[in-house]
């Protein structure tokens, strides 16, 4: 008998306000995702979106005000301190900035030992020959192993971080804006390592991103966050495909591209967007082009709305090729 694998990761509901300034900033608001093992969803939406807030949320940094986490089968919310700790051996995270994620007074094989260190695992000899091994891994020498942090390129301290959450054996990879920081040409080099070493150690990663056309070729599914809420989640196919949401729309009109833009169309001016109405019962509503001018969008709650198991979105009005 075959019995269906629960995911690595399971996120229900989270919301979380941050107040500061007389003010406050609903960072989620209701969101839901999972993530099965193996594969990559990818968290998509501009700054200030909840994406790493949602990140954060899964590595335990943060409280929620509600909703649940689920990590490996482990509700967080149940755990002690100490069992969250553990946890991490499971769970590691690559942060967006490569310099200042490193300490700039350890050499590079301290750094990549680290997390054994941590945990007390291995005497020196072992740490040593696994940071040896671990460089290997992500393409650089052994004769890295004595340098530091500004001896190296931007590229280079993105591969040492890779091979320092991956020297204790995790599950799970959070990738935050890990590729974001990098040059072109040395980020679709770090995307094919990260590639290759999921492939080869049948990790999971949770990828964060504002880039959706670096999403679309890292993940297997895509959720599309704006204002603390996914307004559109789906496979890639479903997301580049058959999009329902405008906002999905806007960011897929975006993406750069080398041929000439034939029949392309921004929905909304990048350099004047219009302020948002907090009043309005779809928070998308000041930038869409169909619900400007729509009271239900003003007025009325937005449903969930299912085109097929894989794919949901919020919208009154979506794309009628995005209806199933």
């Amino acid at each position: 008998m075959n019995f269906l694998k629960a995911p690595l990761i399971s996120a229900e509901n989270l919301t979380k306000t941050f107040y500061g300034g007389g003010g406050h900033v609903r960072a989620l608001d209701g969101v839901t995702f999972s993530v099965e093992q193996g594969s990559t969803l990818a968290l998509v939406g501009e700054s200030g979106s909840g994406k790493t807030t949602a990140a954060r949320m899964v590595l335990g940094l943060d409280s929620l005000d509600s909703g649940s986490v689920t990590v490996l089968g482990k509700r967080l919310a149940a755990l002690s301190g100490e069992e969250v700790r553990l946890l991490r051996r499971s769970i590691q995270v690559v942060q967006q900035d490569p310099y200042s994620q490193l300490n700039r007074r350890h050499s590079v094989q301290r750094i990549i030992e680290g997390p054994l260190i941590a945990f007390g695992e291995g005497d020196a000899s072992i740490r040593k020959a696994k940071a040896i091994e671990l460089l290997n891994a992500v393409g650089l020498e052994r004769s890295y192993l004595n340098r530091r942090p500004h001896e190296l390129s931007g590229g280079q301290c993105q591969r040492v971080a890779i091979a320092r959450a991956l020297i204790i054996e995790p599950k799970i990879l959070v990738l935050d804006e890990a590729v974001s920081a990098l040059d072109v040409s040395i980020r679709a080099q770090v995307l094919n390592l990260l590639r290759s070493l999921q492939k080869e150690r049948s990790l999971t990663y949770l990828f964060i991103t504002h880039d959706l056309g670096v999403a679309k070729y890292m993940a297997d599914d895509i959720a599309v966050m704006f204002r603390g809420k996914i307004m559109e989640k789906g496979n890639r196919e479903d997301i580049f495909e058959n999009s329902a949401h405008h906002y999905t729309r806007n960011l897929i009109s975006s993406i750069p591209r080398t041929e000439p833009p034939i029949q392309r169309k921004q929905i909304y001016d990048i350099q004047a967007l219009p302020s948002i109405n907090k009043s309005d019962a779809c928070s998308y509503r000041s930038r869409c082009s169909v619900g400007f001018e729509q009271i239900k969008c003003q007025t009325d709650e937005v449903p969930i709305t299912s085109g097929s198991t894989s794919h949901d979105w919020l919208c009154h009005f979506p794309f009628k090729d995005g209806v199933k």
